[in-house]
């Protein structure tokens, strides 16, 4: 696909798009349903032994999977060698590090005080070494803008945990429906990757001089992942040893619900963008364009998201699932801040990439690092509502160093940039101010119950929609034009 026209280009682009907003869109929805029917079956505190279980087995993935499919997506040559260098490195470092979790386990139940922890952690090892046996497949099919990953793969996993974990909780089997649910759907991940990728091994061979070269490439990315990971890894430490594990139960669901919508806008983008960003990147101005087009479109999508969120998370959380998750209600409310960082990461991230400058990502990394910690420990005492509010400030610092380091690389002017951001942030700001008073001084949805609750929410959401829309419209008209556009063609 290399050389295409312009067009040719935007087409496979808009196609993927739709795809992988079509695949997406059924996974979130499946971890929706999961996450709610999961939250009747199984208590905080089990939830939360599953999370402290795993949460080196997170950390670790990076090191099987990720940095090296990224540096394979990006290669232009000798890609059979390269593949097979990238799978036989992936899988040997993926079973040492299955060894590693395996020996570690007693260490995390000594940090949770909890023996089962440990247990559910030397249990869980075995999915690293499945996890590094999507990396090429995974890789080939995003640098060929082959969206079966999107469509097939992702829903697929979404679907067997969904049903293997609820199965498993129905049971009884508690934290082991998790445990059980995991490794049912990483297998058939692999397996549909593996099919729909066509990809065996033995095509190639192995080079070690091609190993160095793609983790020079590698490295800052790895770097930018492991932080990340740690960040997080830490983050459930803390909250698991400072407060108790039902609050990490509570953390688990709460961050997932808080990245459920931005999260899909968020992976619909940036898995075509890395690979666009990479083709047009020689020409300057169609990068600057594409790149602003690629902000924007974000932007107008996640900024509502995450601000309705700041204005009505808790009570949709507590009448979804139930009056002991309100926490996760609280925490979903402090993170409104998160999606908004992150949607400037990934657009920032994806270009730095496409540009050949990933080691530019890790100054996000650095900041991430320095901020989030400190920012948790500060504001810890507060529950996990100062863990919300530390993940959104950690994020948009992240997220605006960021922006700053991209705009340079790709040469867009600060105010081709306020154009593009500042009225979709007053329009979202307005609206969830008015909405959250609002709720919190005059509805309180969640003291209704589930039925007219739901309905004031949905009033609620509509009233936003409505009020942001006018907002951005009279300050605005420019930034909703291709929107109305968009509304015209369907």
């Amino acid at each position: 696909m290399t050389g295409e026209a312009p067009g040719g280009l935007l087409a496979v682009l808009k196609r993927g798009a739709a795809l992988s907003a079509a695949g997406v869109a059924a996974v979130q929805v499946i971890a929706l349903a999961q996450t709610l029917v999961l939250a009747h079956l199984l208590a905080p505190g089990e939830v939360g032994v599953f999370t402290a279980g795993t949460v080196l087995t997170a950390f670790v993935v990076v090191f099987s999977h990720s940095s090296l499919s990224h540096a394979l997506i990006q290669r232009r040559d000798q890609l059979a060698d390269a593949a097979e260098t990238v799978f036989w490195a992936t899988l040997i470092s993926g079973a040492l590090l299955a060894g590693v979790l395996l020996a570690t386990a007693p260490v995390l139940s000594a940090v949770f005080r909890s023996s089962q922890v440990g247990l559910v952690a030397a249990v869980s090892s075995g999915t690293v070494l499945l996890t590094s046996l999507m990396a090429v497949p995974d890789a080939l099919m995003q640098r060929d803008f082959q969206f079966k990953r999107r469509v097939v793969v992702d829903p697929a996993n979404a679907a067997t945990f969904a049903v293997v974990s609820i199965a498993g909780a129905a049971a009884g089997w508690g934290v082991w429906a998790l445990v059980t649910g995991y490794y049912a759907a990483l297998t058939v991940s692999v397996i549909a990757a593996w099919w729909l990728s066509g990809w065996r091994p033995g095509r190639g061979r192995f080079r070690l001089g091609l190993w160095r070269e793609m983790a020079v490439f590698a490295l800052p990315l790895l770097i930018e992942s492991v932080l990340e990971r740690a960040i997080e890894a830490v983050e459930v430490v803390l909250v698991g040893h400072r407060l108790e594990t039902s609050a990490l139960g509570n953390y688990r669901n709460g961050r997932r619900l808080a990245f459920l919508p931005v999260m899909a806008i968020i992976q619909i983008c940036s898995y075509v963008l890395f690979p666009a960003f990479a083709r047009i990147a020689g020409e300057r101005e169609r990068f600057a364009r594409g790149y602003l087009t690629a902000l924007g479109w974000m932007w107008l999508a996640v900024v509502p998201a995450s601000t309705l969120l700041a204005a009505v998370g808790e009570p949709v959380v507590v009448l979804l699932l139930g009056e002991q998750w309100r926490g996760a209600g609280v925490l979903v409310e402090a993170m409104c801040g998160v999606g908004i960082g992150y949607a400037l990461m990934s657009v920032s991230a994806e270009a730095l990439k496409g540009a050949g400058r990933p080691r530019l990502i890790n100054w996000m990394s650095g900041v991430g690092a320095l901020t989030a910690i400190p920012l948790l420990l500060l504001l810890l005492p507060h529950g996990l509502f100062g863990v919300g509010v530390a993940l959104s400030i950690s994020a948009l610092l992240t997220g605006l160093t960021g922006l700053i380091l991209s705009r340079r690389v790709v040469g867009v002017s600060r105010g081709e940039l306020a154009r593009c951001l500042v009225p979709t942030t007053l329009a979202g700001f307005f609206a969830a101010v008015a909405i959250g008073l609002l709720e919190h001084r005059v509805v309180h949805a969640s003291t209704h119950g589930l039925a007219s609750g739901l309905s004031l929410l949905l009033l609620e959401a509509l009233g936003f929609a409505i009020m942001f829309i006018l907002v951005l419209q009279a300050i605005s008209p420019a930034t909703l034009r291709p929107v109305w556009r968009v509304v015209r063609r369907t």
